[in-house]
């Protein structure tokens, strides 16, 4: 959260002081970005025909089992195949008995079963990698995909160009940067965090609400009173960074009083029938406001189905306490998420929607080959799936294979920059466009040589 607070507290007419007027919280992901999308497009980094389209990413924190939900194999050992039997879909593909929905929906999204990566097997490294694309080394803090794309492309809206819902991820055990920032394209990439639970009754984004101090003031007098201030930000205004305040305090007074921002993120304008479809529980509420904030022009959403392995149920089935156990992943997390990810895809199409939003379906690692003896899975990074619809991505099949007991890719292996080419790849980005990183030394969007899944789109 990016407090504009200086160290003075002038105060005017109507008692207001400069911190009050100031302070209006998670603006990190709200810079304008026009002057390098004009000129992205001008060199020919975007593709103005693809511009239309938008990204959901669901991040499923704790990685799912792949062997009991996406990639089964009904006819490994039992210690491998695990307690689920395979079922039917409208795709070409099965899936766990615990994924009903999914099956349903299975003809609009396609699966790569041969995703894996090389970092250590720990949560926050597999974050990093599977939503930049690269490993952080060097000191080198890479950007969140929805973080290139708002520096190349910037917001349509009043809206900020990235959001992630409902908050950004917590402490994952490797005290490792998340990769859910704008790394090193500076602060003002960061996304805008909603910092709140959607599915609560008393549920507001506080950073589209006033100040409690301000009362009634209007936006217009507000943007009076800033120039009636001019004179206090002498000093501030010789800084460096005052420009990219400036952007800042500009765009957050511009989301602060949009009727259309207010709009978007109200979800009481949704009947309680399409509420109770998604879930009524966070994921499920997430899911649904992603949907709005896109139909509302929002490029990127990060919906984290949880916010850290400790402390609640998760993906993370070790097996016993404090982690998941497999009960309860069959129980309370396979149910939720099936539900609002097949609600989510359902509304999409319903809309019209779904041919320009690529909604993937990503995870940190997968689990072990063999059921652990408390009867759960531990991390492995070696195999894992992912799951794409949407945004030119052709459904019903499962791209990539692993081996017979699912431990490392047999066919068309994936690493996480070939997911974040694809990303691109949909969003109409060239995927040799450099951006600037530390030192001015140019990166581009994805390391040499690294392309998107083809096999999806074709």
């Amino acid at each position: 959260m990016l407090n504009l607070i200086g160290p003075g507290r002038s105060h005017h007419c109507n008692g207001v002081t400069r911190r009050d007027f100031m302070q209006v919280g998670t603006l990190g992901a709200i810079g304008l970005g026009l002057p390098q999308y004009l000129a992205a497009a001008e060199a020919g980094a975007v593709d103005p025909a693809k511009d239309r389209r938008s990204c959901i990413m669901i991040f499923n924190l704790g990685a799912p089992s792949h062997l009991d939900t996406f990639d089964m194999k009904p006819e490994a050992p039992a210690e491998v195949r695990g307690p689920f039997r395979a079922i039917s879909t409208k795709g070409d593909f099965q899936l766990s008995e615990i994924l009903p929905r999914h099956a349903e929906v299975a003809d609009k999204f396609s699966i790569v079963r041969s995703c894996y990566h090389t970092a250590a097997a720990v949560h926050d490294a597999g974050w990093q990698m599977m939503q930049t694309g690269r490993q952080f080394t060097g000191g080198v803090n890479f950007p969140h995909a929805g973080a290139v794309l708002d520096y190349l492309r910037g917001r349509r809206t009043d809206l900020p160009a990235h959001v992630v819902l409902p908050e950004t991820m917590g402490r994952g055990g490797g005290n490792l940067p998340n990769g859910q920032a704008g790394g090193f394209l500076g602060k003002a990439y960061d996304p805008f965090s909603l910092m709140a639970d959607p599915s609560q009754p008393n549920f507001k984004v506080p950073d589209l609400l006033p100040p409690p101090t301000l009362g009634d003031v209007r936006i217009d007098r507000r943007r009076r009173m800033r120039a009636a201030i001019e004179g206090q930000l002498a000093a501030l205004e010789a800084d460096e960074s005052a420009e990219m305040l400036n952007s800042h305090f500009d765009a957050a007074y511009r989301l602060m009083s949009s009727d259309q921002a207010r709009q978007a993120f109200d979800l009481t304008r949704e009947s309680t029938a399409t509420r109770e479809r998604y879930g009524m529980n966070r994921l499920g509420q997430c899911c649904l406001l992603a949907r709005r904030l896109i139909e509302a022009g929002v490029r990127f959403v990060t919906v984290n189905s949880f916010l850290t392995v400790f402390d609640e149920i998760t993906w993370d089935i070790h097996g016993s306490k404090p982690f998941t156990t497999i009960e309860g992943m069959k129980n309370i997390v396979a149910p939720m998420y099936d539900q609002a990810y097949s609600a989510l895809i359902e509304d999409l199409d319903d809309r019209g929607m779904l041919d320009d939003t690529l909604v993937t379906g990503l995870a940190e690692f997968g689990r072990t080959p063999k059921v652990n003896p408390a009867g759960g899975r531990d991390h492995w990074p070696q195999c894992f799936s992912c799951t794409f619809a949407g945004g030119g991505v052709r459904g019903g099949r499962a791209i990539g294979a692993s081996d017979p007991i699912g431990a490392v890719p047999a066919d068309r292996p994936a690493d996480p920059g070939e997911v974040i080419a694809t990303i691109f790849h949909s969003l109409g980005l060239d995927l040799h466009t450099e951006l600037p990183g530390p030192g001015g030394r140019p990166f581009p969007l994805v390391d040499f040589g690294t392309r998107e899944i083809r096999e999806l789109f074709a």
